[in-house]
């Protein structure tokens, strides 16, 4: 029998669900389709600002990826649907020096990406999951999903790219977590990356 074996697409440590869970710093943000907008900034021209309309309008995508949470759940085959990372930048054109993203999230949360983990051909802007608009908990009306990192990567309730030449710790990543959160090699928390090279 070809093909891969569950066992072989579980990271170190982690165990499979087929739920689900909510995990969030506080309330999901209130959306207001009026009001809601996306942008696009920083080291990166021309800048760019879409509203929800004019957001979807751009080209769809849908891809299957599996999910790992810190907190030590998995979940394969997830359904997303959204704007392919790749085709939001064939619209834009980076500064030599960009290396990294910041992502600004509604609720006051940030995360921040190495440029080359952000343009991976499975990350999304994903407004759809499993067949159906993502729940406000899950990141309505906006989330990236990353799959080859930690899901606090894969961050909820997306407004703002922020592309720069520094790098500047997220939410989670100024409170203990990995900068980087590769889950085959178990990167949870910062005290690890001093034995890193």
């Amino acid at each position: 029998m070809s093909g891969v074996k569950p066992v072989d697409r579980l990271p170190p440590g982690q165990t499979l669900t087929d739920k689900f869970p909510v995990l969030s710093y506080g309330p999901a943000p209130r959306f207001d389709r009026a009001k809601w907008d996306f942008r696009v900034v920083g080291m990166v021209e021309p800048q760019l600002r879409f509203n929800y309309q004019e957001f979807h309008a751009l080209p769809q995508s849908r891809q299957v990826s599996d999910f790992h949470c810190v907190t030590t759940w998995s979940r394969f085959d997830n359904v997303w649907e959204g704007l392919k990372v790749r085709d939001l930048m064939k619209l834009v054109t980076l500064a030599p020096e960009a290396r990294f993203v910041i992502v600004h999230c509604d609720g006051g949360y940030t995360t921040n990406l190495p440029l080359d983990e952000f343009l991976g051909d499975d990350v999304i802007l994903a407004h759809r999951h499993d067949g159906r608009d993502l729940e406000p908990d899950h990141g309505w009306p906006l989330r990236l999903v990353v799959p080859k990192l930690y899901a606090w990567k894969s961050a909820k309730w997306v407004r703002a790219l922020e592309f720069s030449d520094r790098d500047r710790r997220g939410f989670w990543e100024v409170r203990g977590y990995h900068n980087h959160a590769d889950p085959w090699r178990e990167e949870r928390y910062s005290f690890q990356e001093e034995s890193d090279d």
